[in-house]
């Protein structure tokens, strides 16, 4: 069993590069994050993707935001059977523990995500559709997005158009867990929906019945 190894020279370099600079420039923050623990002023839910870089389109500072990562920044329903959900567990804490004012679902373009939900929706990725597919099974999540979708003839805006669906199954799974439905409902928690164009650097926000450009 392999102990791992060692970090790759250019990211020991960074990290060096950091301790030296931002970290001491700011050793005094830093140590109170430490000692004071973290009170995030909202919770974001984004994809893997590399080239989403949330605190960098934010401007955001150590201990802002709490960050939750996944495949195509997605929801799943509130189910509480006792199995292993990560997400549903980042949710959790955020809300009952951290009690962030916001939760933010960003979804972006060119999700390749979106794209293997798309093909396998379509019939065009059996190997999705087994069982042992972990990546085709959590994108069975986003499956009632593309049947609001289908109808579009052009595959690239069902593509596009399914990129937003995942927005929004999100925030409606959201609100299918008690304690988000009852943090909302008492106005001590918000939920927001936000799409970025990766090559334009566009941001849009859903406004309950479709998205519109943040001015």
């Amino acid at each position: 069993m392999s102990n791992g190894s060692p970090l790759p020279a250019y990211l020991i370099q960074r990290y060096n590069g950091w301790k030296a600079t931002k970290y001491v420039e700011n050793k005094v923050w830093y140590k109170h994050l430490a000692e004071d623990g973290q009170h995030p002023r909202a919770m974001v839910i984004s994809c893997c993707d590399s080239r989403v870089h949330v605190t960098a389109i934010f401007g955001s500072d150590t201990g802002e935001f709490f960050i939750h990562r996944n495949i195509a920044n997605l929801v799943p329903p509130y189910s509480p059977d006792g199995d292993h959900h990560g997400t549903s567990a980042a949710v959790e804490y955020a809300v009952t523990s951290l009690h962030v004012a916001h939760i933010i679902v960003l979804g972006h373009s060119n999700c390749g995500g979106v794209s293997a939900c798309h093909k396998m929706c379509s019939g065009n990725a059996p190997e999705l559709e087994e069982k042992s597919s972990f990546v085709g099974r959590w994108m069975d999540i986003l499956r009632p997005g593309f049947e609001r979708v289908q109808h579009i003839k052009n595959t690239q805006s069902q593509i596009d158009a399914l990129e937003r669906e995942g927005v929004i199954i999100s925030l409606e799974n959201l609100m299918g867990f008690p304690f988000v439905k009852a943090a909302v409902e008492s106005d001590t928690l918000s939920l927001h929906g936000l799409w970025n164009d990766i090559g334009e650097g566009s941001l849009f926000f859903y406004n309950g019945s479709g998205f519109q450009p943040v001015l």
